[in-house]
């Protein structure tokens, strides 16, 4: 009998913690959730509406022997240890691993851990939990509103419009998309110009006239304003600070994932993938450890032990001048503060000395973020910033200049971080200045930029939509649709997209905006502090969304199928194309009173002659698009294997012969060739 059961949901993670716990420990995987709701029920829901919004889970496809096993090894166990990932999701799948493999409320703990090194796991197991019902109806809310939202909208989109789906942070996120590419339509542009004085070493930008803004805003104005000057410039003023350049704090979700889409150009869903990797574990020589910690946060705290090593390895690698002071932002209202900020599980593993043991990729990763964490806790750099004041007739131009004098952070951080010195000659007050030229430009205003990944991610985050863990998969989704493509880096929403936004503006402009996202993201936050009935905002919701759903299904307009030009050989209408569940075909318009359907020409690739009529093998697709091969002469003939025919046949069975693994083999009997 096994003493003591660990269920963590990562394969790779239950090996790491395994080897941490020792012989006394059982560690298992239950790879993500067990279960989820169902698809039965009114609409497909999977949750009694009229039942207090009971939620029917059911066995995700493909887990019914993953829960077969975990029982097998609860009943071996004297002791279980839910070990899920430390946010709400994970608190959610330890509540489905307790309820749905029967554990008893006596025989478990949960337990957590912000970053999977030994002595972290072993401390976790020292202080466990139960679980916390407030969390787990939190997810579990949430996973009910984007079910009743997305299915129900998704499916009025498909029958109304070209559009795939719909839902609670999407659809928003999508509008965010669509509303920008409009101000970019609408923008009108304004001339303005500017003038210039043209020196050997610098140039200096008319700003004043008479010590008052100036705004020039035609060419003729440009002109007067040239007729009026000299080439003699006098120094006014010169002005001269010592400032400070202090350290952005470290990383939370967001940041992460914009500062690697700007500095490395990887995609949310990339950064994330690569940082659960650095989180669940690395093979290096002596050990499997996990260099970062939980990296799905809105947090910027750090532990006071990372702290002090942190300040302990600046002192000894760059001098007690370097040790800095913890950065500290104003906490915003959306802020959960559960986890600490994304850092190296130890100031001593820098990126170099285990470079080796990570793919190119996670090395680039794993270097912004241990050297963003300890720039967060290093000196100030120090420039020396210069701004002279130059008169010519009355109209002031500025020129300025910036040296650094002291590196401090920028010491570790300076790859991501650009500090260019701008060097000024040396003026004095009153000296009078010959220019070589005094330039005129013209400027047009300039629309607001598309959003890039990286924007769209930091106005989600500061308007309140979706949460850290949601960014990455929001914005797959919205690509995956169809509803926006990317053009320079920058989204910009497809005809689609715009559509399906404009007709949930139409019917749901009271539920598909920020200002309701951003208000039931933070019930749910409240939901999980125990200050909001989950019950309560499910039926408030209801009674709002379904009334309007009903409506926009009976007055919705639904958008004419595309005519392909061609016209119904069996009743004359125009012919369309339609949208079906394995992709389009082409139909009849006056479907369904004729049901015609265009057989398309599909491109055939003979592969060899059938053994067993004559006819010929021909590669095939499944429903799903899997390539196998069969007969011409299907249905009659039903030969068909998966493998390449050689063309050959089974000297024992007369079967086809296939490749497989390098090797010919028959695909009937155990003949190899």
């Amino acid at each position: 009998m096994t003493k003591n059961l660990v269920i963590v949901e990562s394969p790779s993670k239950s090996k790491t913690i395994e080897k941490y716990l020792g012989k006394d420990y059982k560690v298992v995987s239950s790879k993500g959730h067990i279960r989820d709701l169902s698809t039965t029920g009114k609409y497909g829901l999977g949750v009694d509406i009229d039942n207090d919004f009971k939620p029917n889970y059911v066995p995700i496809a493909g887990k019914k022997k993953i829960i077969s096993d975990l029982k097998k090894d609860i009943k071996e166990s004297e002791k279980i240890y839910l070990a899920t990932d430390p946010d709400r999701e994970g608190e959610a799948i330890s509540w489905h691993l307790k309820d749905a493999l029967g554990i008893k409320e006596k025989d478990y703990e949960r337990v957590l851990f912000h970053e999977i090194t030994k002595d972290k796991v072993i401390e976790a197991f020292k202080t466990p939990r139960k679980i916390d019902d407030n969390l787990v109806h939190s997810q579990e809310t949430r996973r009910i509103l984007d079910r009743i939202i997305g299915f129900r909208l998704s499916r009025l989109m498909q029958s109304k419009t070209g559009g795939k789906s719909a839902g609670r942070v999407q659809s928003v996120a999508l509008k965010l998309v669509v509303d920008r590419e409009r101000e970019i339509e609408n923008f009108q542009k304004e001339e303005y110009w500017t003038i210039k004085g043209v020196f050997d070493e610098f140039d200096s930008e008319l700003f004043n006239y008479n010590h008052k803004d100036i705004d020039i805003k035609s060419e003729e104005e440009a002109d007067q304003i040239l007729s009026k000057l000299s080439d003699k410039f006098t120094v006014e003023s010169i002005e001269s600070k010592k400032k400070n350049k202090k350290a952005k704090p470290p990383f939370i979700t967001s940041t992460l994932q914009q500062e690697a889409s700007t500095k490395l150009n990887f995609t949310a869903k990339k950064t994330m993938n690569i940082a659960q990797k650095l989180y669940e574990g690395i093979d290096l020589e002596s050990e499997t450890v996990g260099l970062i910690t939980y990296m799905r946060t809105d947090s910027i705290r750090l532990s006071d032990e990372f702290i002090k090593s942190g300040y302990a390895y600046i002192d000894k690698e760059y001098g007690k001048e370097y040790v800095g002071y913890v950065k500290t932002t104003k906490k915003k209202d959306n802020v959960q503060d559960a986890h600490e900020a994304i850092r190296p599980t130890s100031v001593n593993r820098t990126p170099a000395s285990v470079k080796k043991f990570l793919t190119s990729d996670e090395y680039k990763l794993y270097s912004l973020i241990y050297y963003r964490a300890l720039a967060s806790i290093m000196a100030d750099a120090k420039v020396d910033a210069t701004t002279v004041i130059l008169d010519n007739n009355n109209y002031q131009f500025k020129t300025s200049g910036q040296i650094l004098i002291y590196d401090g952070y920028l010491k570790v951080y300076k790859d991501y971080e650009q500090s260019e010195d701008k060097i000024l000659p040396d003026f004095k007050e009153n000296d009078v200045l010959t220019s070589n030229a005094i330039e005129k430009e013209q400027h047009f205003t300039q629309p607001p930029a598309r959003y890039t990944e990286a924007k769209l991610i930091k106005e989600m985050e500061d308007l309140g939509i979706g949460r850290p863990s949601t960014y990455a998969k929001t914005i797959d989704t919205i690509k995956e649709r169809d509803y926006v493509v990317l053009e320079d880096k920058k989204f910009k929403p497809t005809q689609i997209g715009i559509e399906t936004t404009d007709k949930l503006q139409e019917f749901f402009s009271d539920l598909i905006n920020v200002e309701y996202t951003k208000d039931m993201e933070e019930d749910l936050d409240k939901i999980a502090d125990g200050d909001k009935e989950s019950l309560k905002i499910l039926k408030d919701f209801y009674a709002k969304f379904e009334p309007e759903v009903n409506i926009a299904f009976k007055n919705m307009e639904k958008k004419k199928a595309e005519e392909t030009g061609e016209v119904c050989p069996e009743c004359g209408s125009p012919l369309v194309i339609r949208k079906g569940k394995y992709g389009e075909f082409t139909a009849c318009s006056n479907y369904p009173e004729c049901k015609y359907i265009k057989k398309e020409e599909k491109e055939v690739k003979d592969i060899c002659k059938c053994p067993k009529c004559g006819g010929t093998i021909i590669e095939k697709k499944t429903r799903k698009g899997k390539i196998f091969y069969g007969c011409s002469n299907y249905p009659k003939c039903k030969v068909a294997v998966w493998d390449l025919p050689t063309g050959e046949v089974c000297p024992n069975c007369g079967e086809l012969l296939i490749e497989k693994n390098k090797k010919i083999k028959c695909s009937h009997c155990d003949y190899e060739k």
